[in-house]
């Protein structure tokens, strides 16, 4: 499809189909090329869709156009007659004069500023939530992991108390691979995990001391994504169930209130590496009040299926992200988060995976859907609601394929894979890569924890394999420093922020290298009678085991 064509589409959105045929008549893997996905992310990362955010006209225009692609490709509706299932969201905004003040015993005050030093927010649905004069303690990384013995919280009662918490795990600090899992970071070690944890513990607050290299991203990224309207699910308890406050903290904002207790940040830091880690009770209360403007919506995951010819009733299942952070009127200048790499370029690559599976001469053995889902950007929203109400059984969901990116740098010689050594996805991609020259490598930065970061981990967490694979940094030219340094410079200087915008300078070839794989996985998979396992290693073999037993129970 021409970029022109495209265009025209974006802006005929209430025309139900564009038309199918704009790709040369191209048939299966074919059809995937570079100008296609180009053409894509120009519309998708276009300022006229105001950087898709969830429950606004940017989500209006984005679900519009994706559906209208599905419709021309001759997919079915995924959910009856309709390519949307309905996602509701409570979004809740703070206010950003917010203060975060501490006291020691004799009346002495440090506060910290609102977006610069601190980021604090409920997920209650409260007009106001507040902590006065809760006692603060330090407790490590904040977990509680029998299997890794590890219990930061033994003998510690934090009802109504505030915690820090250290972000990641210790066998990230410590490179120890008798730690958790070494550098590589578990579930325990994201941010999610700690608030999680600590609600469970009874603290009435929570805050997490941002480190760079730990957390994987730069103050910029918390700052740029925990302000402005926070999403959830909505809940018939109002999320009450929740810490009262909940956020984060700079490393300078935690060493400044360290040394005002007379605790050496570096030093109580380390001692939280070990087993026989005690928490510090730091002789401070802290203070803070968030007012909210709270705002009930909806918005809308965008499934579209392609029936097997054989076995209808068993899925394959490829997913990728539409939204992103949408606008920011209080930045000076270009306030749009135009998330082109981020998810713009894997929603494209999703459009042109349906695009040649819909125009093969036979429909594979299985069926095929094809799901944008909502609200990623805001905890995973769209594919936690859809895990917990499937529009397809999830024990008939035999596999799936997430895309959270793809490859601008130009062809490499490898594919990663984003947790691999999980499931038995991983020797379908490594036949796949073999048979058109390349290699599979694990994820060479397994401490970014970035398997608990995307929309396969939803589905993961009910039993269904899924495989995230991610782009190579090793460029057939170039060589790996360049492809690195290409990664770090996103992540550095685009990565949530406004400056992710359509390049034409992308060089698309290693992404539609990677597209090509994507289909082989998928393609293997649903013309197979085989239902592809986790590892015994992996945390969701026995969910997924006992799935399909209840759900055999139930026949």
């Amino acid at each position: 499809m021409k970029i022109s064509n495209v265009l025209v589409c974006a802006l005929a959105l209430g025309l139900g189909a564009c038309g199918a045929g704009d790709n040369d008549g191209a048939t299966g893997p074919d059809g995937i090329s570079a100008e296609d996905i180009a053409a894509h992310v120009a519309v998708l990362a276009s300022d006229e869709f105001e950087g898709r955010g969830p429950s606004s006209p940017g989500e209006e225009k984005t679900v519009a156009y994706l559906a209208a692609q599905y419709k021309a490709m001759g997919l079915q509706p995924g959910n009856g007659d309709s390519y949307f299932q309905d996602v509701p969201l409570v979004d809740i905004t703070a206010d950003p004069d917010t203060k975060l003040v501490f006291t020691d015993a004799g009346g002495n005050q440090i506060s910290f500023d609102y977006a610069s030093e601190m980021v604090v927010w409920t997920t209650r649905v409260v007009e106001r939530s507040a902590v006065e004069n809760s006692e603060v303690v330090f407790v490590g990384y904040g977990i509680v992991a029998p299997e890794y013995d590890w219990n930061d919280y033994e003998g510690l009662d934090v009802a109504g108390k505030t915690v820090i918490i250290l972000v990641n795990d210790p066998g990230f600090a410590t490179g120890d691979e008798d730690l958790f899992t070494g550098r590589a970071m578990t579930y325990y070690g994201r941010w999610t995990y700690k608030f999680e944890e600590a609600a469970r513990q009874g603290a009435a607050a929570a805050l997490v001391v941002h480190q760079t290299a730990p957390a994987a991203y730069g103050w910029d990224t918390v700052r740029n994504s925990w302000t402005g309207p926070q999403f959830s699910l909505e809940a018939e308890n109002g999320n009450m169930d929740r810490i009262a406050i909940e956020g984060w903290i700079t490393e300078q904002s935690a060493r400044i209130l360290f040394e005002h207790t007379g605790v050496d940040f570096d030093t109580a830091a380390a001692a939280a590496m070990s087993r026989d880690f005690e928490p510090r009770h730091l002789g401070r209360t802290a203070s803070v009040a968030v007012d909210n403007v709270i705002r009930h919506s909806s918005s809308r995951n965008v499934v579209a299926v392609l029936p097997g010819s054989e076995v209808p009733d068993e899925y394959f299942i490829y997913m990728a992200h539409w939204d992103h952070l949408g606008l920011d009127p209080s930045i000076e200048g270009d306030g749009i988060y135009n998330g082109a790499l981020d998810n713009a370029s894997g929603t494209a690559a999703l459009l042109e995976l349906a695009q040649a599976f819909a125009s093969l001469e036979k429909s594979p053995r299985r069926s095929m859907i094809f799901m944008s889902v909502t609200a990623e950007e805001q905890g995973l929203l769209g594919s936690a609601h859809y895990a917990a109400n499937p529009l397809f059984p999830l024990h008939k969901t035999v596999a799936g394929l997430n895309m959270d990116g793809l490859n601008i740098i130009g062809p490499t010689a490898e594919i990663t894979v984003t947790g691999y050594g999980m499931s038995e996805l991983d020797a379908v991609l490594q036949k796949a890569a073999e048979a058109r020259g390349r290699r599979i490598d694990p994820d060479p930065k397994p401490e970014y924890g970035s398997y608990y970061r995307s929309d396969h981990f939803e589905l993961a967490k009910m039993g269904v394999p899924m495989i995230y694979p991610n782009s190579g940094i090793d460029h057939l030219e170039k060589g790996v420093a360049y492809g690195q340094a290409m990664s770090d410079k996103y992540r550095a200087e685009r990565y949530h922020m406004p400056t992710d915008e359509f390049d034409e300078t992308w060089d698309l070839s290693g992404a539609v290298a990677d597209v090509l794989l994507y289909y082989d996985v998928g393609l293997a998979v649903a013309n197979s009678d085989q239902w592809p396992n986790w590892y015994v290693t992996s945390a969701f073999r026995n969910i997924r085991i006992a799935s399909l037993r209840a759900a055999k129970r139930g026949q």
